[in-house]
């Protein structure tokens, strides 16, 4: 049975009241603009998109044979093109749009818009109001399937408004591993990503979630994300932009309600041109024995600013270990780089909370050694660039890491 109409009429009014909201970071944009909505086909299979459509996919981390993989996610502009399952998976987990799981199930009730408040902002409430597709992703009890699930959400036309509401659930006893791509077929591309994702992780589960995001200068970005989890459960966040972007902010926060809970997120950031970059984490720790780390890695270059925020906050009245570790490398004068780390305890006597944050220029000294040893000054600098950022992101698929170390590497032979 599908969602009660009266909850969604609930949502519905919260977020008209939210719609001229602002987001309490970022620049405000005018998504009133973005009005162009197409509507595509399905297709047979990944093989079967446009060369530059796939391109863009390959980018981000999909592969488009499906190989080592348990299923897969493809969305192009507001349509849902490709949707696919392994067989060898069949009755361990589930994959389909949003508003298939609203109409199919009427305990998505519990999940729908219950960790992210529908009316945060106005990004929020366009989603609610004028929601295009997005997708859902349940792993069953005590499953553990060897290979990731994949998805893309892809932007090909101007002046679009994707507009995606996304929910992960795991399972007691499960694990998922969850890989997905958000990028442009078109480098020239006008438009705006609204995405909501709400990620549910039961007793003892453990998610482990990497997003590539590849933009372009004249794109802007607002996800709004909230990770739930429970007793002994368990998360993991590899978050990647290494291209251009007219502006992004996102502050996805992780809750981590059951005891022995524990959450980790690994960013990596590269600021190009006039990208406004506004990321950051924040872990809640609500349960005992809770743990949980931040560690990102930023390079300002060109005229980019970029915030990079980190929010520890303690509530548990027993005991929790957290860190936040931020660091941040200056290529040009004209870039700024704010790291603003946070930690609370509220009340909270037995908590530990550190953290340590450094922002400076790239050590002309260590150049110096290197050029030293033979080696020109840009390859100098581009090693020292793919050391810096390279965070040995676990459980990413070796070929994706393969590509983001060739990108982090080309990108900084032009750092200075």
């Amino acid at each position: 049975m599908p969602v009660r109409r009266e909850y969604l009429k609930e949502i519905e009014e919260k977020a008209l009241k939210a719609k001229d909201k602002k987001a309490l970071y970022g620049p405000d944009i005018d998504i009133e603009k973005y009005t162009q909505h197409i509507e595509r086909g399905k297709i047979e299979s990944l093989e079967s998109l446009s060369r530059q459509v796939k391109e863009a996919a390959i980018l981000t981390g999909i592969s488009l044979e499906e190989k080592e993989r348990a299923g897969s996610y493809m969305q192009i502009d507001q349509s849902v093109v490709y949707e696919s399952l392994n067989k060898s998976y069949e009755g361990q987990l589930e994959i389909m749009s949003t508003p298939d799981a609203l109409e199919k199930y009427d305990w998505m009730e519990e999940y729908f818009w219950k960790a992210v408040p529908v009316d945060m902002d106005k990004y929020t409430a366009q989603v609610a109001l004028n929601m295009t597709h997005g997708y859902f992703i349940r792993v069953f009890p005590n499953q553990k399937p060897q290979y990731p699930v994949q998805s893309c959400l892809l932007v090909a036309e101007n002046y679009v408004s994707q507009n995606v509401h996304n929910i992960i659930i795991v399972e007691e006893g499960a694990e998922l591993q969850v890989i997905t791509g958000c990028s442009l077929s078109k480098n020239d591309a006008e438009g705006i990503h609204l995405g909501i994702s709400e990620f549910y992780i039961k007793k003892g589960g453990k998610l482990f979630f990497t997003m590539i995001h590849n933009w372009a200068d004249n794109f802007h970005v607002r996800p709004r994300t909230k990770i739930i989890v429970e007793e002994d459960g368990s998360y993991i966040n590899n978050y990647v932009l290494l291209k251009p972007v007219k502006s992004i902010q996102s502050f996805p926060v992780a809750h981590l309600k059951g005891d022995r809970s524990s959450a980790k997120f690994n960013t990596v950031i590269y600021g190009l041109k006039d990208s406004y970059i506004d990321l950051g984490s924040r872990i809640i720790l609500e349960g005992e024995n809770t743990r949980g780390e931040s560690v990102a890695r930023t390079i300002g270059a060109d005229e980019s600013v970029i915030y990079s925020r980190g929010d520890l906050i303690a509530t548990t009245k027993g005991y929790c270990l957290a860190h936040l570790d931020c660091r941040g490398i200056l290529f040009s004068k004209k870039s700024k780089i704010f790291a603003i780390p946070e930690l609370v305890s509220e009340g909270s006597m037995k908590s530990e909370l550190s953290h340590e944050a450094s922002i400076g220029p790239i050590a002309e000294e260590q150049v110096e050694y290197l050029m030293s040893r033979g080696i020109s000054k840009d390859d100098a600098v581009s090693v020292i660039t793919s050391g810096f950022l390279n965070l040995d992101i676990p459980y990413i698929p070796e070929f994706l890491d393969k590509n983001i170390k060739e990108v982090i590497k080309a990108t900084a032979k032009d750092a200075l």
